[in-house]
């Protein structure tokens, strides 16, 4: 058998030396069995080879029989895994339709009214009832008491040329000052209420039983931590509930035969109420985003997170489309609770032998 000499060379990879033997034929040169460190750091890392003239290249120096790895995407087992199983999980799943039935515990009012008869008979539709009434009688009596009194105040303020001149203005900040006063009186029974309605089973069992729970386990502020959302629900509502109550209560009477002082006790209730359900209908497309937000933070909003990063938090999870939930039964609530509540609050007045509210513009007074 015939021997042939062998020849060694040196091969430079970057930094690092192989030696490569061969026959002294022109024979291709053989391959190292084992790449060098540099080799796999060019393959697998970032690092990029430099040659023997100094000049970077983004390629790494390979043999002629050496792999094309630039050519070749990553793979790996577990993302190839993960892909196959969120496709089958989206194909068992089918397409998902916004605001689906399929995804809520009711398919409308009627089916959450007959589900909670069910499981918690008919009592259970009147939980929170108990701090519902107890904090919208003081809000009711600070808001009505407080709205004569500022309206008032600030009329005297304007003088009464000023006063008739710009009227609507002054329904409006009396308002605003009134809600004010009357939200601190309401905000720690509407925290009650709203915890004993998003929470299964009930939070607490009465109204006096959930404000000492609240009160043990985060203090006095645990009662008011809505209330600057309390705020931006109800000034912007009853702003909007005493001015365009004023104003359709003097449009009534303004397209009525005869003065307001023409009419009996009976007919200005009914116009009383009549004009609270319009206002009431325009209260509620201004308050519902808040009100759904003031709902959110007290049910949700975790002690000592801040105000604005739970405003956030929240408008994240339902969107703005979420801020609209539930119109339009709040719609019916509010006009026909409005309407009810001026119509209650102007018999009392005309009781007490004071004048009804609205309809006694200089204007509406001088008409034939």
């Amino acid at each position: 058998m015939s021997t042939r000499p062998w020849k060694c060379k040196k091969v430079h990879f970057g930094s690092s030396t192989n030696i490569q033997i061969s026959r002294e034929r022109n024979l291709p040169s053989m391959l190292p069995l084992f790449p060098s460190s540099t080799t796999l750091k060019a393959t697998f890392g970032h690092n990029r080879v430099v040659l023997n003239d100094d000049k970077p290249t983004s390629t790494p120096l390979r043999t002629p029989r050496q792999a094309r790895t630039d050519r070749f995407s990553a793979w790996s087992i577990a993302d190839d895994a993960q892909g196959k199983a969120t496709d089958a999980a989206q194909a068992n799943a089918g397409k998902i339709e916004l605001y689906s039935p399929k995804y809520y515990a009711t398919s409308g009012n009627f089916d959450g009214w007959r589900k909670i008869i069910s499981a918690e008979g008919a009592a259970g539709i009147f939980t929170g009832g108990g701090p519902t009434a107890v904090g919208y009688s003081i809000q009711g009596a600070l808001k009505y008491g407080g709205y004569e009194y500022f309206k008032k105040f600030y009329a005297d303020l304007a003088g009464e040329a000023n006063a008739e001149k710009y009227k609507t203005w002054i329904y409006l900040a009396g308002s605003a000052s009134a809600e004010v006063i009357a939200d601190v009186g309401l905000c720690p029974f509407e925290a009650v209420k709203i915890r004993m309605q998003t929470t299964m089973p009930p939070f607490a069992k009465g109204t006096m039983d959930g404000i000492r729970k609240i009160t043990a386990t985060e203090g006095i502020g645990g009662l008011y931590k809505g209330l600057y959302p309390l705020w931006g629900r109800q000034i912007p509502y009853t702003m909007m509930k005493f001015a365009s109550f004023e104003t359709v209560v003097e449009m009534i009477y303004h397209r009525l035969p005869g003065s307001k002082a023409d009419y009996s006790k009976a007919a200005q209730t009914g116009v009383a109420f009549t004009g609270g359900y319009i206002a009431g209908i325009l209260c509620a497309f201004i308050s519902h985003p808040a009100d759904v937000m003031v709902s959110k933070l007290n049910a949700s909003r975790a002690p000592g997170e801040a105000f604005g990063a739970a405003v956030g938090r929240i408008y994240k999870d339902i969107g703005f489309g979420g801020l609209w939930n539930g119109l339009p039964v709040r719609i019916v609530m509010v006009g026909t609770l409005t309407g009810l509540q001026w119509m209650i609050y102007d018999s009392f007045k005309i009781y007490m032998g004071f004048p009804s509210t609205g309809g006694s513009s200089k204007a509406q007074e001088a008409k034939v």
